[in-house]
């Protein structure tokens, strides 16, 4: 069932209605479809999810969708304008893809977060599992809590902010993103290293996790980028390939 009623505050100047569906009563498809085809500046409110996948994916207009309760696998993948809120949890490959606009999980999410995310901004309050951000494309992500193994793997732009622990292999055969972490980490990946943390990085960690609604200290990270060994075959790296 999807419901539109007028609108009475507007956070986009072109705003015109709020609409409510009702999972409940209405699939998953009839959910997206009417997402694609929405106007810009629209409010929309998801009312029992109940875990099932797919949801407000491929989202391509300035409106702002807040699902209300835990999403499955996929949710807001292939994002592309405006935001989506999830206050709950999100399954496998949140945000998949996502090439800009922002996603917000108010609990965790699971793992593969943000996977190829060319750009964006995903927030996750609570922790997310293993293969956080692999192969970020330049997405920026900001995790509250911990991170799980293999995270960034392959990561080729963009910056993870992690502001608990992060598990194995953070990094792995990493290329030119930047990642930010407060915790420990179990463990760096191939070619993976820490570097010195510069008034640059400072400032950018500054802005992310404002963006994030954060107030953590910047100084009190740790940054992790690639060594630059492997971006071209040596005999002396064969083991590390």
């Amino acid at each position: 069932m999807v419901t539109l009623i007028q609108s009475q505050t507007q956070d986009y100047p072109t705003a015109a209605d709020e609409a409510t569906v009702d999972l409940a009563d209405s699939p998953v498809r009839n959910l997206n479809q009417a997402l694609h085809g929405a106007a810009h500046g629209q409010f929309w409110t998801v009312e029992n999810p109940g875990g099932k996948h797919n949801l407000a994916v491929g989202i391509d207009a300035e409106v702002s969708v807040t699902i209300n309760g835990h999403a499955g696998y996929y949710a807001a993948g292939m994002h592309q304008k405006g935001e989506v809120t999830i206050y709950g949890n999100a399954g496998v490959g949140l945000a998949e893809n996502i090439m800009s606009g922002k996603v917000h999980v108010k609990g965790d999410a699971s793992q593969s977060a943000a996977a190829t995310g060319h750009g964006g901004l995903v927030v996750i309050d609570g922790n997310a599992g293993a293969r956080c951000g692999i192969s970020m494309k330049g997405v920026d992500i900001v995790v509250g809590g911990n991170i799980g193994h293999m995270s960034a793997f392959m990561a080729q732009a963009g910056r993870l902010v992690v502001c608990g622990d992060a598990g194995d292999a953070l990094g792995d055969s990493i290329y030119e993103a930047r990642i930010y972490v407060k915790g420990t980490v179990a463990s760096l990946g191939a070619d993976c290293i820490e570097k010195p943390m510069s008034i640059e990085h400072l400032d950018e960690l500054a802005e992310l996790l404002a963006a994030a609604g954060r107030t953590d200290n910047p100084a009190d990270f740790k940054r992790y980028g690639s060594a630059r060994n492997l971006y071209h075959f040596s005999v002396h790296n064969s083991t590390s390939y």
